[in-house]
């Protein structure tokens, strides 16, 4: 497996601290916002600004290395799992964002009704239910009260 520094150099892109933190951060926290890698990087570079941080993604995402996706009603969200055709599946409740392997066989989603013309290269769906957690809780919430 490649490291970070190696990524950066084979997408052609210098060798930074800001974006060695920015991948790390991007990492550990699939599907983070800006503000939430900002958060994760400031912890490390007190002085990184938003505007660094954003050129960063900018840059990651630009080079392949970083994928963005923007779930309708929440801001752009981040992920380090690129070059495959996944999708997500996202709480209307809570906006919590998972992967979710395409379910037949090879990009099968590339494959439009019509295309309008347009040479088609990727597929997003996204999928919107209510995740395991937010769901306890609106049961938790339904069920009668405990006798005493």
């Amino acid at each position: 497996m490649e490291t970070d520094v190696e990524l950066l150099r084979a997408a052609g892109l210098r060798v930074t601290t800001p974006r060695l933190a920015v991948l790390r951060a991007s990492g550990a926290r699939p599907h983070a916002t800006a503000d939430d890698i900002l958060t994760a990087v400031a912890a490390e570079l007190p002085t990184t600004s938003h505007q660094a941080v954003y050129g960063v993604l900018n840059a990651l995402t630009g080079a392949g290395l970083v994928r963005r996706i923007e779930p309708a009603g929440s801001p752009a969200r981040y992920e380090r799992r690129t070059g495959d055709n996944h999708h997500h599946i996202v709480c209307t409740l809570c906006g919590a964002v998972e992967d979710v392997d395409c379910a037949v066989g090879h990009a099968p989603c590339l494959t439009p009704s019509e295309t309008h013309g347009f040479a088609v290269t990727t597929a997003e769906v996204t999928y919107w239910g209510i995740c395991e957690t937010c769901a306890a809780a609106e049961r938790a919430a339904d069920a009668p009260p405990e006798p005493a």
